[in-house]
């Protein structure tokens, strides 16, 4: 049995997902701290590489800003709204913190 990288609980054989902390299993987080005048470009460069399917943005201080679930198939006009929301962020924090979740 394999266990989850989080919290160390057995998991069940084929699991998506720790029954006990809710840690999707088969990702790897990433971090960045990136100036909000380059939050735009950034995130864009990371749902073009294809292997994301989470970006969870955060300001300085530690608050969730935005969550975008990423999927296979979103692309163009379908992200287009997440875009606007991050220009809008990126007008309010100085500082931003990326945090990403990849398929292994």
């Amino acid at each position: 049995m394999t266990t989850c990288k989080r919290c160390g609980a057995e998991l069940l054989e084929n699991a998506q997902f720790c029954h006990r902390c809710g840690a999707s299993v088969g990702t790897t987080r990433e971090e960045f701290y990136i100036d909000s005048d380059h939050l735009v470009e950034k995130i864009k460069e990371l749902i073009h590489e294809g292997n994301v399917t989470r970006v969870i943005v955060k300001n300085e201080h530690d608050k969730l800003l935005l969550e975008i679930p990423v999927t296979i198939g979103v692309i163009g006009v379908l992200i287009a709204p997440w875009l606007a929301a991050l220009g809008t962020i990126a007008a309010l924090a100085t500082r931003c913190r990326i945090i990403v979740e990849r398929r292994e």
